[in-house]
């Protein structure tokens, strides 16, 4: 049972922090530019708009990731409450690393808009409807 928490909360730590971090950087990119902190990409460190841009975008789609992981995860590891160690091992690390590629796969809808929202020396595109 031990172990089966341990999963359950390491399968919780990506959601978790992907609805923490989106719902902060919807609103509050950090202040600057930086190589540490935030959604950092060549193209979101172009300049502050940039930077506010991705971080906002970036921040909502966090969110709604995190929103559809949450309730995903719980429920696959509830399937395996009470089994084998071998089981819930298997099963959880399948989840994390689940999750794990969909976060990196974040990056790519983020990137595109930026380059449909800026050219390459990060100016703000004139967009027409």
């Amino acid at each position: 049972m031990w172990f089966w928490i341990f999963m359950f909360i390491c399968d919780l730590l990506i959601p978790l922090l992907m609805l923490g971090f989106g719902w902060w950087f919807k609103d509050h990119a950090p202040k600057t530019i930086n190589g540490v902190y935030g959604y950092r990409t060549t193209m979101s460190m172009k300049n502050m708009d940039t930077w506010k841009f991705a971080h906002n975008y970036c921040g909502k789609l966090w969110w709604k990731i995190g929103i559809g992981m949450l309730p995903v995860s719980v429920v696959a590891m509830l399937f395996v409450l009470g089994k084998s160690d071998d089981t819930v091992g298997c099963v959880g690390g399948i989840i994390c690393m689940v999750q794990c590629v969909i976060l990196v796969a974040s990056i790519f809808p983020v990137e595109r808009a930026l380059k449909k929202n800026f050219d390459k020396d990060g100016k703000r595109r004139e967009i027409f409807n």
